[in-house]
């Protein structure tokens, strides 16, 4: 194809970047280069998300920006230069609330310049690496913050049910959709009902072949924590946590539907 009033009629801004490359068939290469590299780039985002590390992840981000500046993908540039900013001051919710308006910017500007240099477009990348929504996992924690962490994690592949107390999640393992609910995040020390009460629940109502359950533990003692394994919960997992540990745990408290 070829075309550069392709790249134009989309908003690349081709006569910026020919002051840097000089001519067209620089640029070219370099938009090729940036084809081969998008996705190898968008996945050490991804990994440095998961673990949290934001200083690795602004540098990555920061490559970004400049690939995208240099090419004339102005509002990907743009972006990248938000989150490289947010990086830098640790704002990780941030970087989970606006991923994946990131991640299309990217896609969108990748197929522009696939379909410009007659390569193969890749529609389905953003659902490649969001994932598709599933079934539901209920997390009782009653710090809003780590449950709506959770949520952000795993609200593109799973219904993601928050219950602030143990009272809240013995409603919704009562209710209609708890035939949805295909793990249980516990946190043990909440007010009014607590994660031992509703271990007990479970325990009393056969719950645990039905929603296996493990444990998200704060400032519990060891008593505490010993006294939950004499329950069939899956996993303990202590704070703080990173993505990558909350989708281990999820992802094997799952497997033991």
């Amino acid at each position: 194809m070829k075309d550069v009033n392709y790249l134009v009629s989309n908003g690349v801004n081709v006569e910026k970047s020919l002051e840097l490359f000089g001519d067209m068939e620089m640029y070219d290469a370099t938009l090729n280069d940036f084809v081969e590299d998008v996705e190898k780039r968008l996945d050490s985002l991804k990994k440095f998300r998961e673990i949290g590390d934001m200083p690795n992840y602004a540098i990555e981000v920061h490559a970004l920006k400049s690939d995208a500046r240099y090419l004339g993908f102005v509002t990907l540039a743009d972006l990248a230069y938000q989150f490289e900013l947010k990086s830098k001051a640790n704002d990780i919710m941030y970087v989970y609330d606006n991923y994946k308006t990131l991640l299309t910017e990217a896609n969108r500007c990748a197929n522009i310049a696939r379909t410009y240099l007659g390569k193969e477009v890749k529609q389905d990348l953003v659902s490649e690496m969001i994932g598709e929504k599933g079934e539901a996992i209920l997390v009782v924690d009653d710090s809003n913050l780590v449950a709506n962490f959770i949520k952000k994690i795993f609200d593109n592949k799973y219904e993601v049910y928050i219950a602030n107390d143990g009272a809240r999640a013995i409603e919704l393992v009562s209710g209609e959709n708890a035939s949805k609910i295909k793990g249980m995040l516990l946190d043990l020390n909440m007010p009014n009902v607590n994660g031992f009460e509703v271990l007990e629940y479970f325990k009393n109502n056969n719950l645990f072949v039905k929603i296996p359950v493990s444990i998200i533990t704060g400032n519990d003692t060891r008593d505490q924590v010993e006294e939950a394994f004499k329950y069939p919960i899956v996993d303990l997992l202590s704070k703080p946590f990173n993505e990558r540990d909350i989708k281990r745990i999820v992802e094997k408290t799952i497997q033991n539907f």
